[in-house]
């Protein structure tokens, strides 16, 4: 007869073997399987592809600067990330309404856009001068885009309209109808750019 104690051990090594294969192997199997057949683009990181080539992904944002912080005349910038989006380390300034820090900020880069856009800074629009909470945020208000428009049309040798009816095109809508406000993917309307070249 077995000693109770190694009995009781043994059941519950069964046990934990048994839980491991069915949750641990079977369960994440299973939930892959059900990902890649009903939204295989979401389970796969939602990439968005240009030539062929993975070029990011729709819920990512991306810098669309030199290497010296300067922005891309020919392509559509995003909103300013605190963690230069660096998706391993998403996260705001946590700088508070009061700081002088954030105030500075901002200051700055409503002069640089104003001057980069050719602009009045009074209308330039809050989320080309603030940060998203997460630092990744992927996408900018269709007033901004907006903004942008000319600087790019001119940089490119487009007509004005054409750039505003890629705009246009791309806007997404609130979620469900009601949720949030209407956006526009930095990385989509760069793509669509690139394509029209």
């Amino acid at each position: 007869m077995r000693h109770p104690l190694l009995r009781q051990s043994l059941t519950a090594l069964r046990v934990l073997l048994i839980m491991t294969l069915v949750l641990g192997i079977g369960y994440t199997a299973a939930v892959l399987a059900v990902g890649q057949v009903l939204l295989p683009s979401q389970a796969n990181g939602s990439l968005l592809t240009h030539d062929g080539e993975v070029v990011g992904s729709a819920l990512i944002g991306q810098s669309f600067t030199d290497d010296d912080g300067e922005a891309l005349e020919q392509w559509f910038q995003s909103r300013p990330s605190a963690v230069g989006y660096d998706a391993g380390g998403s996260g705001g300034s946590n700088l508070g309404p009061e700081s002088d820090e954030l105030v500075a900020a901002i200051d700055e880069r409503r002069a640089s856009i104003a001057a980069r856009e050719g602009v009045d800074p009074a209308s330039i629009p809050a989320d080309a001068l603030t940060a998203s909470a997460s630092g990744l945020d992927p996408h900018i208000s269709p007033a901004y885009a907006a903004l942008q428009a000319p600087r790019i049309a001119d940089a490119r040798g487009l007509e004005l309209s054409a750039v505003q009816a890629l705009i246009d095109r791309l806007i997404e809508g609130r979620t469900l109808g009601y949720i949030g406000e209407p956006r526009v993917s930095v990385l989509a309307l760069n793509i669509a750019l690139a394509e029209l070249q």
